[in-house]
């Protein structure tokens, strides 16, 4: 395999937001295994940019001879062509528990999150993406992302229900997969980085174990996540981390 490693990773105008919780997933798996990698940034009208993988969404891994698409696909790869490097599940029961995880935070975790990103998603994207964007989400929510908007409140409060077992969850153990990070915190993590650079909303306000658990996946790796910039950083050039 070769050592150069090439991944395209969305991007918001500003190419240092990069906000996927797909792209994040992949990235962080990388990581866990000391993988290098080089990022490119990518948008979503740069549709001819991936063309090459044989459809239209990041992440988009090369290895070597290699390309994979989707994350999970991905790091099912990265564990069996790399078995030396740490694992990402821990074995087989590991993988069968972070597979439900995986769905969870797919179709449970980030679609109360993207009701409540929507708005400040569509904000942080190149001018060239946010009609694409906004056409695309509209048509899957059924409402202008102005209407997303008005019903924030409500949106924060069906958010904070799925929430709460998390935050129970963590309150006893410092990580999803035991004493350290693994696929399972990479893909609840990646959510959570999501809203950290795409939006200013402070969504973990009075869930202090998520807060705390976040910090700790912020710093890992060397502090991989916590050098992208967050929301006000790239947005008002301030240092404020929502």
């Amino acid at each position: 395999m070769s050592a150069v490693r090439k991944m395209h990773d969305l991007a918001g105008a500003d190419e240092r937001a990069r906000f996927s919780p797909y792209c994040w997933r992949t990235r962080l798996a990388l990581a866990h295994k000391g993988l290098p990698v080089e990022t490119i940034p990518w948008r979503f009208t740069e549709k001819e940019a991936i063309a090459f993988s044989g459809q239209g969404f990041v992440p988009v891994l090369v290895d070597g001879e290699r390309c994979l698409s989707d994350s999970w696909t991905i790091a099912q790869y990265l564990e069996e062509t790399y078995p030396d490097a740490p694992s990402l599940f821990g074995g087989v029961s590991g993988l069968a528990m972070t597979r439900f995880i995986n769905q969870w935070a797919t179709d449970t975790l980030n679609l109360a999150l993207v009701r409540v990103l929507l708005p400040d998603i569509h904000a942080i994207l190149h001018p060239k993406d946010q009609h694409y964007f906004r056409t695309t989400r509209e048509k899957r929510f059924g409402m202008t992302i102005e209407a997303v908007r008005d019903a924030r409140e409500t949106n924060l409060t069906a958010m904070n229900a799925v929430l709460r077992p998390l935050n129970a969850t963590l309150t006893g153990q410092d990580f999803l997969s035991g004493t350290g990070p693994a696929y399972a915190d990479h893909v609840v993590f990646a959510s959570f980085q999501w809203a950290r650079v795409a939006s200013p909303l402070n969504i973990l306000d009075g869930f202090e174990a998520i807060a705390a658990w976040r910090e700790r996946l912020l710093d890992a790796y060397g502090g991989l996540a916590r050098a992208t910039p967050a929301h006000f950083e790239t947005v008002h050039g301030g240092q404020l981390t929502p």
